[in-house]
């Protein structure tokens, strides 16, 4: 009980410390939309497009198991009762096999693709990451906040930004 009054005491404080800096200087707030920017400038596109190619690789690799697999079920599934136990136990241990590489395979394709996301994404987002700190200093902003921050209600449609990191972005490629 006294941490969260201790906590409450120190959010007040810190609520009225911010509201008498943004008094002693103009506050300029924007936000911009992170995912909006990746999906709409030139590299974010080129690096979902790579990126689907190559979920569509994997899932080509997997397709062929997958088509194996149901193949199997269906066989067994119309001959159990005219197989001997025997038969049917191999059928079952055969498709257990299939299952457990399916499973390995597409563990090992998800892991490739998050590598790739990684490499693609990853030298993005730091410049966006710059693109919005140069953004903010060059147009004298207080603070940039993604438009899709927790716990955010409501915010004006004019404080928006997103289009001036676009161009900016674009820009410098």
């Amino acid at each position: 009980m006294k941490f969260e009054k201790f906590a409450l005491l120190i959010v007040v404080g810190l609520v009225l410390g911010a509201g008498a800096i943004a008094q002693a200087e103009d506050s300029k707030i924007g936000f911009v939309d992170a995912q909006q920017v990746v999906a709409t400038v030139d590299a974010g596109k080129q690096a979902q497009e790579e990126l689907e190619r190559k979920a569509r690789e994997a899932q080509g690799r997997l397709s062929p198991l997958i088509e194996q697999l149901e193949t199997l079920q269906k066989e067994l599934q119309a001959k159990q009762f005219v197989m001997s136990k025997d038969a049917v136990q191999a059928k079952q241990l055969d498709l257990a096999e299939l299952r457990n590489r399916i499973e390995s395979q597409s563990q090992e394709e998800k892991s490739k693709l998050e590598i790739d996301q990684q490499r693609l994404l990853g030298p993005l987002q730091e410049k966006f990451i710059e693109v919005v700190r140069e953004l903010g200093r060059e147009n004298g902003y207080s603070a940039i906040f993604f438009s899709d921050a927790p716990g955010l209600v409501y915010r004006r449609e004019a404080l928006d930004v997103t289009e001036q990191v676009i161009k900016t972005f674009n820009a410098r490629d």
